[in-house]
């Protein structure tokens, strides 16, 4: 199986970011500089799609900052280990927005007087006037399931299996997005909410080579590929690792010791699967400046996925 077709990601982030060394900053420029995962002139997102300019020279000054002195953003972040990975992203994005002076609220629980939870917030914005802009954010990653005839949202599937991009993307247009029109939202909000937009940050993730252009998704959107474990013989690669959850967004940069031959990850993915069945994201790897530096990444799942996966679409 080659590389996964389309623009690429990890070799544009490497020559524009290679010099920040610091993980969490490293994770952070992804996230101000990778393309958006939706297109926000399709109309199914009826205008309500979120963007951010490309770091300017100020910001790209303001990052290699604080990669040199990050000790605000970890304490920031905090000293609990983060298990969630969108949780991770949107403490870092709270992070730069509250630097940019455009935060007003993250993270605003709105309860009914039964103190029963409504909603919630993620960012409450300036939107450069007297009124608020309201951003829900996520990071997410999906597999486009093959056995069906199309590539809509409904068909890429989390790698756990647990929700789609379709559901995702109902969930927020239909009910996160029109949260400050609830009455139980009007006491937390110091100002009128002008707009309500979803911040859409990820990867999708294909089987096979051939290049798609999926309906709503941005034509420049982060892509990568995925395989069954019996195919892993099918992907070209010399060095891989595998990547931890919170090193899922960011193309990743590490010591020539952390790289596995073939054998090595072939034996490391068989252990995993013997007793885990949650597909594992792996970096396939080049050596670069002293370092492996990420040249194109996939998911390999497990034999019974697809099925699974199938499954998983025909049930809703």
């Amino acid at each position: 199986m080659p590389a996964s077709p389309g623009i690429r990601i990890p070799q544009r982030f490497q020559s524009r970011w290679a010099h920040l060394g610091d993980p969490p900053v490293g994770t952070l420029a992804w996230l101000l500089d990778a393309p958006g995962l939706l297109d926000p002139d399709a109309p199914q997102w009826r205008g309500r799609i979120a963007t951010l300019e490309p770091p300017d020279a100020e910001t790209c000054r303001w990052l290699a900052a604080l990669d040199r002195a990050p000790r605000a953003l970890h304490a920031f972040l905090g000293l609990q280990p983060f298990t969630r990975l969108g949780r991770y992203a949107e403490k870092l994005m709270a992070f730069y927005l509250g630097e940019q002076g455009r935060l007003v609220a993250h993270g605003v629980q709105v309860r009914s007087a039964g103190s029963v939870t409504i909603g919630e917030f993620d960012f409450l914005l300036h939107d450069g006037g007297n009124a608020l802009l309201h951003w829900e954010f996520a990071t997410k990653l999906y597999l486009l399931e093959t056995s069906g005839d199309g590539c809509q949202a409904d068909y890429f599937v989390g790698p756990n299996l647990a929700d789609t991009l379709g559901a995702k993307m109902r969930k927020i247009m239909d009910r996160q997005l029109a949260l400050s029109l609830h009455p139980a939202a009007q006491a937390y909000l110091p100002a009128p909410v002008a707009a309500a937009q979803a911040l859409v940050k990820g990867w999708l993730f294909y089987h096979g080579r051939t290049p798609l252009q999926p309906p709503g998704v941005s034509p420049a959107h982060c892509r990568g590929f995925w395989c069954a474990l019996e195919e892993l013989g099918d992907v070209v690669f010399e060095y891989a690792m595998v990547l931890p959850r919170l090193e899922w967004l960011a193309p990743a940069k590490a010591a020539p010791e952390k790289a596995m031959d073939r054998k090595t990850l072939a034996d490391t993915l068989h252990a995993h699967f013997a007793a885990d069945s949650m597909p594992v994201l792996i970096a396939l790897l080049a050596a670069r400046d002293g370092w492996m530096t990420e040249i194109d990444r996939g998911f390999v799942v497990p034999d019974d996925w697809r099925n699974r996966a199938a499954r998983r679409i025909k049930s809703g």
